[in-house]
């Protein structure tokens, strides 16, 4: 038995039914792409090919970012770097530290560079507080969304759990992480780069190239002010939950819906 599958739609099909001859024609852009003797054909099997899953996702201000799967779940590849929320709305950027401290009084989303140095910015992406992530004209693109403290965890323990999954997720070598960056592989392609933070109660920055933290959608805005995130360091392989007030600057990664 010969099965003919024919991985394009916009094939045209034709049979010529001569009495000379029964020839089955495929014609591809108006020429004969394969022809057979009908009777030698038992079936014809058309399937539909689909367009690859884009591997890119951008962001209202047009920021690109690269994608990677890891198990069940797409990843960006890189820290958020947006200066909008999904609709349009501008994020309040906030250089001053006593500014930046007082968020917490008006539950104002709010982001800086490292430093307030905009090269830091483009590298290592911008640091959000936790109000930014919780903001409900939603800071991840559409189709993403800030993972969930389960959505990590998943991660994590696809790559070994806490006590090996920071290896996996940290970019390999010293060019961007502080020696001696235990651990790191990169193997997941997740490219986790050392961003560092900014501070809760007094605005100041720390951090860089020896730490990474990472937002999580669960928080409190009011109460205990607290937010949970996931960490990384140079010094160990570990990648750990953890809590703290959400007038921190830390990084955001987004998920794939």
């Amino acid at each position: 038995m010969k099965t003919f599958q024919i991985l394009f739609l916009t094939l045209f099909l034709s049979a010529s039914l001569a009495m000379a001859q029964d020839t089955l024609y495929v014609y591809k852009a108006g020429a004969v792409a394969y022809k057979s003797v009908i009777a030698t054909v038992d079936s014809i099997t058309f399937q539909k090919v689909y367009p690859p899953a884009p591997t890119t996702v951008t962001d209202f201000d047009g920021n690109v970012y690269q994608t990677v799967v890891i198990g069940t779940q797409t990843w960006m590849v890189e820290n958020l770097k947006t200066t909008h929320y999904r609709n349009g709305d501008p994020i309040t950027n906030i250089t001053d530290n006593t500014a930046w401290v007082n968020t917490y009084s008006g539950f104002i989303g709010a982001w800086c560079d490292y430093a307030n140095n905009a090269a830091n910015g483009t590298k290592y992406g911008h640091l959000y507080n936790w109000y930014a992530v919780a903001n409900v004209a939603n800071l991840a693109p559409a189709g993403w969304h800030i993972p969930s403290p389960a959505e990590w965890t998943t991660l994590s323990n696809y790559l070994g759990g806490t006590y090996a999954a920071g290896g996996e997720l940290k970019e390999a070598g010293i060019v961007n992480w502080v020696t001696p960056n235990t651990g790191a592989t990169n193997s997941s392609g997740f490219t986790a780069l050392p961003g560092g933070y900014r501070g809760a109660s007094d605005g100041v920055f720390g951090g860089i190239g020896t730490s990474a933290q990472f937002w999580t959608s669960t928080g409190n805005q009011a109460g205990d002010y607290m937010g949970t995130y996931y960490y990384l360091l140079n010094t160990d392989g570990y990648f750990v939950p953890t809590s703290n007030y959400v007038t921190f600057g830390f990084s955001v990664r987004c998920i794939k819906d």
